[in-house]
């Protein structure tokens, strides 16, 4: 089985699909997937931890930056490759991978979309009310009020361009994935027992 999770900043995303990963028993990976898809490229890891979920990040880099000695062995090896497909490729690759190797939980990074021709997968996306990712991101980022909804609104618009230009479907919209539920009603604990109940009944 492969579980993919989609969140909004604040919702508890990442700790639910950690714990549910520890639950039953799955490898997890959310940054985790970012040290493989560097190790498969051989691009430095900061690289995809600094453009990670983004949109445009080819652009934003190269236009003004000095590329690593990494970057430029493989620019000239394979200079065509230096795009946004190129590097999303990559990820796409050290996803399939590890979804070809043991049952998998996946955070974010289009794993739903680069996922969708493989048997026994399941899209979450996990929401919370807004007040409390408010609160959420203040508390774990030691932000005012302020800045909290500016980190909100920065990285979901950046997580939805993301999104929707790779998949071609709508970040954080029901008709995206399997399963939608909202973090607040359940608190996070029950969330993820909720979400092993949809995944069980459809393994059945």
């Amino acid at each position: 089985m492969i579980i993919t999770v989609g969140r909004q900043i604040g919702s508890g995303g990442h700790n639910i699909g950690k714990k549910l990963a520890e639950e039953l028993g799955y490898k997890f990976y959310d940054m985790e997937i970012l040290a493989l898809a560097a190790e498969e490229s051989g691009f430095d890891r900061k690289f995809f931890e600094k453009n990670d979920e983004k949109h445009g990040f080819f652009r934003s880099i190269f236009g003004g930056s000095v590329l690593t000695g990494a970057m430029m062995n493989y620019a000239d090896s394979s200079a065509s490759s230096l795009s946004q497909e190129g590097l999303f490729r990559f990820l796409s690759e050290a996803i399939q991978k590890a979804a070809g190797e043991d049952n998998c939980i996946f955070v974010g990074r289009c794993a739903d979309y680069i996922l969708r021709d493989f048997p026994n997968v399941v899209s979450v996306f996990v929401t919370a009310d807004y007040e409390e990712r408010v609160q959420a991101v203040m508390q774990r980022k030691e932000m005012t009020r302020e800045q909290a909804e500016k980190h909100i609104r920065e990285k979901e618009d950046s997580r939805a361009s993301f999104y929707n230009y790779y998949t071609g479907k709508t970040w954080g919209h029901s008709a995206s994935y399997d399963l939608c539920v909202n973090s607040s009603k359940l608190g996070q604990d029950k969330t993820v027992e909720y979400i092993k109940q949809f995944v069980a009944n459809i393994a059945k």
